[in-house]
């Protein structure tokens, strides 16, 4: 009950935090802030303790891993054993590139099918609504935001003509409820991590996007309140996106596009874990001439920085530790990684309550990253160009903004979740 009290403390706390670095605090529109608190907490109530719902993402669940099951046909016939995991038969152990990635390609093609065949425009919409109803967000910002909860940066399609005149305060929640969500093509990836410890990661994943979408608005809105009148302010627009004309057209583009973001992926891992430990070189020098054992790291400052947040979110004390440091390995490092670390010390053990788990699971939900700053950044300013430097400039305070509507979904979580359904092997 304690833990559950400093979650609902932390959730407010975030908020708080989003105020203090607010560019109109008198403007802060409270009325909208409040509506967007409340429905978190309703759809967290829902989301853990009513029945139906709860049992509807179980369903959500049940259906991802029975995707990921079918992703791997593929990926066996192309790679043979390098495709099998650690434990299977004929594995020769982790390979992420031949492991994972290949669920990036599947589940982008599937998203692709979905999109032809109308399903997944119907289902937006209905989101959308909601949000444009119960947050007061403007048509545009609700059809970008509910998108974002299946599709990644390619949402910015669905509203690319309003996106030149797009206020200020519209800009910043795009970035960051894209960055503060994660994408159907890269589900599988955390899926595919965490499904053996944690059977019901996947309908948590999915409760997590979800639920970032008004945490997004609430921090959003604090920290750049509205104060021009949106174009798309009375109604949800009618979409800009294309269907294929066909079936295997959608598939073909779909398989293609995760082929980029699976590539993508690979590229900026590469690049950013050889940086930082091109950092860890510089800060270590000085530390190796005082003949210490254990030098400073770039991820070691960061799991100091995230420390006091941990308290933050309600975990156990005993737990701290671990959790800061996957909290600062994703801002650097991307949520793949620090999701394949989380997997693996679940799987030695090394977290003591299975609440922290089910916590961190919805902290590390999100593009909430320095390398996603350029994506989202720039994926949007291809888009409206004369936007470019307004977007660049809103680029760090939209990563700020999108850690803190993770962090106050895992509060959302901390509140009602009790952990005792994992059912952690």
């Amino acid at each position: 009950m304690l833990y559950r009290a400093i979650s609902f403390a932390g959730f407010l706390g975030f908020a708080g935090i989003a105020w203090i670095f607010s560019s109109h605090r008198k403007f802060v529109p409270w009325q909208k802030v409040i509506a967007g608190l409340v429905f978190q907490l309703l759809l967290g109530f829902f989301i853990f303790n009513f029945p139906a719902t709860h049992g509807f993402f179980l369903v959500l669940n049940d259906a991802v891993l029975e995707l990921l099951n079918v992703s791997r046909r593929g990926s066996e016939f192309l790679f043979g054993p390098l495709s099998r995991g650690p434990g299977e038969p004929g594995s020769v152990g982790f390979v992420l590139a031949t492991q994972v990635m290949p669920v990036v390609i599947f589940f982008s093609a599937f998203t692709a099918v979905l999109y032809h065949i109308g399903f997944l425009q119907r289902v937006v919409r209905v989101f959308a609504k909601i949000f444009h109803r119960v947050l007061g967000l403007s048509g545009a910002e609700a059809l970008y935001g509910s998108a974002n909860v299946f599709v990644g940066v390619e949402s910015a399609l669905l509203v690319r003509p309003y996106i030149e005149r797009m206020t200020r305060s519209e800009l910043l929640f795009l970035l960051t409820s894209g960055m503060s969500t994660v994408a159907s093509s890269t589900l599988g990836i955390y899926v595919g991590f965490l499904a053996g410890q944690f059977p019901g990661i996947a309908g948590h994943l999915l409760a997590a996007s979800v639920l970032s979408i008004p945490a997004a608005c609430v921090i959003a809105k604090i920290m750049i309140p509205e104060t021009d009148l949106p174009e798309t302010r009375a109604q949800v627009p009618p979409e800009d996106g294309q269907r294929n004309g066909n079936l295997m057209g959608a598939v073909i583009e779909g398989a293609m596009d995760g082929l980029k973001l699976a590539v993508s992926i690979g590229a900026l891992l590469i690049a950013m874990i050889g940086m930082v430990a091109m950092i860890d070189k510089i800060i270590a020098w000085p530390w190796g001439w005082l003949k210490l054992s254990h030098p400073l790291t770039l991820e070691g400052l960061l799991g100091w920085f995230f420390y006091p947040v941990t308290f933050l979110l309600g975990l156990a004390p005993q737990d701290a530790a671990h959790a800061a440091r996957l909290l600062g390995e994703r801002v650097i490092f991307t949520e793949v990684v620090a999701y394949r670390d989380l997997a693996e010390l679940v799987r030695t053990g090394a977290f003591k309550d299975p609440r922290s788990v089910m916590i961190l699971s919805y902290a590390l939900c999100g593009f909430a990253h320095i390398p996603s700053v350029a994506i989202f950044v720039g994926g949007t300013a291809a888009l409206a160009p004369s936007r470019k430097d307004e977007l660049g400039g809103l680029g760090m305070r939209a990563l700020l903004a999108a850690t803190l509507a993770t962090l106050m979904t895992a509060c959302v979580a901390g509140i009602f979740g009790s952990g005792r359904s994992l059912l952690l092997s």
